[in-house]
């Protein structure tokens, strides 16, 4: 039993890396309707800031300042490169942020270089004991940020005349044109808080080991994510991400239960969910039903 639980509280660990990416492909869409392939990059980027901003502040400033960099060079992204692309099929502007995404890799990975680069943060491999249970700090420290990132954005999303203005943008946007919102600017800020979660999220993805150039794979296990909790859901994000960790964690612990299946089934497990929820439930848990009248 203690090693189901153990196993669990990782899965809620790495399921909430899993979720902050999630979140940010799921913002973007549900501002321009568009999968944007650039959040592994971001991520990168993201968390090669942290590596650098360490060596001069406390981790505790680094990484809000990469996250508030990282935004700047999202919402960049989308004025330069998707902002133009306004108008054209949205497979189209899909490969532009594919493009994007190994334009921004390889000049990120430039500076990762071949040296060792940590993000120094303060909690290592350190445990701590929960009842008996022993789980790790950084874990803890992944899934108490995930729900406090969720909250504020629901705050932000529900309290703000900016949140409302994203969601009636997200709903319908020649409808929130009509009412004076700016629509350039949803655009931009989903983006931008797109780039700063990619980079919270790499921070605690590298947490207790190194930044190599190989990282960016993390956030492709955003994918099965948002299909399993529906591509235009926040909630689903966040309920698919920790579903997922949890799941692909379990899998990783009692798979040399069935040598069959190889050493490393674990690391499929989220793409096998993802073909069996398009089979059953294209849209995901949470997502919405496109109702097509014929």
């Amino acid at each position: 039993m203690a090693e189901l639980i153990e196993a669990v509280l990782r899965g809620l660990g790495t399921g909430s890396v899993y979720a902050l990416l999630a979140l940010g492909f799921v913002i973007i869409y549900k501002a321009t309707r568009v999968i944007s392939f650039a959040q592994p990059a971001f991520m990168l980027a993201g968390v090669t800031m942290v590596t650098y901003l360490v060596l001069e502040v406390s981790f505790w400033v680094a990484v809000p300042v990469a996250a508030l960099l990282t935004g700047l060079l999202a919402l960049g992204v989308e004025r330069l490169a998707v902002r133009p692309m306004v108008g054209r099929p949205a497979f189209v502007v899909a490969i532009i942020t594919l493009g994007v995404d190994v334009a921004v890799r390889v000049v990120v990975n430039a500076f990762i270089g071949l040296d060792v680069r940590n993000v120094l943060d303060p909690w290592g491999l350190r445990t701590v004991g929960i009842g008996g249970i022993d789980m790790q700090q950084r874990h803890l420290a992944a899934f108490l940020t995930t729900a406090a990132l969720v909250a504020a954005l629901f705050a932000f999303f529900r309290f703000t005349r900016m949140g409302l203005a994203m969601r009636a943008a997200a709903y319908d946007q020649e409808a929130a044109l009509a009412q004076g919102v700016s629509v350039g600017t949803v655009f931009a800020l989903s983006w931008g808080l797109a780039g700063a979660l990619a980079a919270v999220a790499g921070t605690f993805a590298a947490a207790g080991s190194s930044v190599d150039a190989a990282l960016w794979l993390i956030a492709l296990t955003a994918l099965p994510v948002i299909i399993l909790g529906g591509l235009d859901s926040l909630p689903g994000a966040v309920v698919g991400g920790l579903a997922i960790g949890v799941l692909q964690e379990l899998t990783a612990t009692y798979q040399n239960h069935a040598p069959w299946l190889g050493g490393n089934v674990s690391v499929i497990t989220p793409y096998v969910v993802m073909l069996l929820v398009l089979l059953v439930r294209p849209y995901g848990l949470f997502g919405t039903r496109e109702v097509e009248r014929v």
